[in-house]
C-alpha cells in the first residue's frame, strides 16, 4: 500500500451567549396592620403609617448575567428596585416588627445556553441579589449557572482551523492512469495501483483534490509533501495536516482515509487512519490520546509489490507497517502528524528518515469516489 496524503482546513465558529430574563414581579407584601406606633422607621422597624410592604419590590429581577440584586433593602414606600439595585421595602406596620420577609432578589434566569460557533461562556454566573440590608429581604440567588455556550457548528476541532463546510472548487485538472505523479500549489499529488487505475483531480490555486476508481484492486491517491533529503521527522519542525472529505460509492474489501507515507532505513510504511468505508480496524492494544481523541497504535511486518517501489534503493523482502487508528471516525479535522511519530517512538519502535507525508485514500476495489475540499500539509521548518 502506498501514497501519502495530508489533510488541512480551517474552520471558524462563533459562539452566541444568551442572557436570561429576570424573574417576574413579586406580589406586594404587606408590612403589617395599621399601628399607632412611633414614627416611620427605615429597614422595617418602628411604627408609623401603614406600609404596603414594598409595593412590587422587584428586588433583583432581571439578574442580567449575574448583576447583584440587593433585594429588599431599606425601604421607603415601595419604590421598585431595578436591575438588582436596592429595593425599598416599605414601612413596618403595627408593633414595629416585620411580619414577613420581602421577596428580596428573586432568582434570575442567568445566562442561557448559547448555540453555534466555537464554545462560548454563555451567560456569566449571576450572583443575583446580595443579602438585603434590611431584615425583611431574603438573600436573592440572582442568575443561575452560566450558559455553556454552543458546541462547534463547523469544524471538528473547535471550528478554528478547518472549514468543514467548504465546497469543492471547480475547473480542476484531471489526471488518470495506474501511476501518476506531479506537483501543484507546492504539494505533490499521485496515484498508485496494481489494477486498472483511476483518476485524480487537482485544482490550481486551491489545496484540494478528488479521486475516483472502478475495480482497481489496490488503489491509492494522495496530495501532500515528499522529502528528498534523508532527515528524521524532527528536522521538519511540527508537521500538521488539515482536511475535510466526502466519500461515496464502494471501496472493495478494505479502505483507509487519513494520513499516509514512507520512511527509509529502515523501510516503514505508516498510516494514520481517520475514516473508512468498511469501519476502522487494525487496532492494537496500545493507545495514545492525540488531538483530543484516542488512537490505537500497532506495528506489523508485511510484503507485497508496494515496498519494491517505495522502500530505499536496494531494499528487498518485507518491510514494517506502523499505524495509528482513530477510535471514532471523522471526516474533517486537524492531524498533528508529529505527535503520532512521537507516540510510536515512545513504544520503542524505530523510525527511519521521513520521505513523505500525504493526505491519502486507499481502497481494495469497488467503484467509488472521494472529494477533499480541504487538503493541506504544512511543516514549521524547511
Amino acid at each position: 500500500m502506498r501514497s501519502k496524503v495530508l489533510f488541512s482546513g480551517v474552520a471558524t465558529c462563533l459562539a452566541l451567549a444568551g442572557c436570561g430574563k429576570g424573574a417576574p414581579t413579586a406580589n406586594p407584601q404587606r408590612g403589617g396592620a395599621h399601628g399607632p406606633g412611633g414614627p416611620q422607621q427605615l429597614g422595617g422597624r418602628g411604627g408609623g403609617p401603614a406600609g404596603s410592604g414594598g409595593a412590587t419590590s422587584a428586588g433583583g429581577t432581571t439578574g442580567s448575567g449575574g448583576a447583584s440584586g440587593v433585594g429588599g433593602g431599606s425601604a421607603n414606600g415601595g419604590t421598585t428596585g431595578v436591575g438588582g439595585g436596592s429595593a425599598n421595602g416599605g414601612a413596618t406596620g403595627a408593633g414595629g416588627t416585620t411580619t414577613s420577609p420581602s421577596t428580596g432578589g428573586r432568582t434570575g434566569s442567568g445566562g442561557m445556553t448559547g448555540s453555534g460557533g466555537r464554545t462560548g461562556s454563555g451567560g456569566q454566573t449571576g450572583t443575583g441579589g446580595r443579602t438585603s440590608l434590611a431584615t425583611g429581604g431574603a438573600k436573592g440567588t440572582g442568575g443561575t449557572t452560566s450558559g455553556s455556550g454552543g458546541s462547534s457548528a463547523t469544524g471538528i476541532d473547535g471550528g478554528v482551523t478547518v472549514n468543514c463546510a467548504a465546497e469543492m472548487p471547480t475547473n480542476g485538472e484531471v489526471h488518470s492512469g495506474a501511476s501518476v505523479y506531479g506537483t501543484i500549489n507546492g504539494l505533490n499529488y499521485g496515484i498508485w495501483t496494481n489494477g486498472v487505475g483511476g483518476t485524480i483531480t487537482v485544482f490550481p490555486g486551491v489545496r484540494a483534490f478528488a479521486a475516483s476508481w472502478s475495480e482497481s484492486q489496490n488503489f491509492l491517491a494522495h496530495l501532500g509533501l515528499d522529502f528528498r533529503n534523508n532527515n528524521a521527522y524532527t528536522a521538519y519542525g511540527t508537521i500538521t495536516a488539515n482536511y475535510s472529505e466526502k466519500k461515496s460509492g464502494t471501496a472493495g474489501g478494505f479502505s483507509m482515509i487519513g494520513m499516509y507515507g514512507w520512511m527509509h532505513n529502515p523501510c516503514i510504511e505508516w498510516y494514520i487512519n481517520e475514516d473508512s468505508w468498511n469501519g476502522l480496524y487494525g487496532r492494537g492494544t496500545v493507545t495514545a490520546v492525540i488531538d483530543g481523541e484516542t488512537y490505537y497504535l500497532s506495528t506489523a511486518t508485511t510484503t507485497g509489490t508496494g515496498g519494491a517501489n517505495a522502500c530505499e534503493s536496494g531494499h528487498t523482502g518485507s518491510w514494517t507497517q506502523l499505524k495509528s487508528t482513530r477510535k471514532t471516525a471523522r471526516q474533517c479535522g486537524t492531524v498533528s502528524v508529529s505527535e503520532h511519530f512521537k507516540a510510536w517512538e515512545a513504544q520503542g519502535w524505530t523510525l527511519g528518515s521521513l520521505k513523505s507525508v500525504h493526505i491519502n485514500v486507499e481502497v481494495g476495489g469497488g467503484t467509488g469516489s472521494i472529494e477533499f475540499p480541504v487538503a493541506e500539509v504544512t511543516t514549521t521548518s524547511q
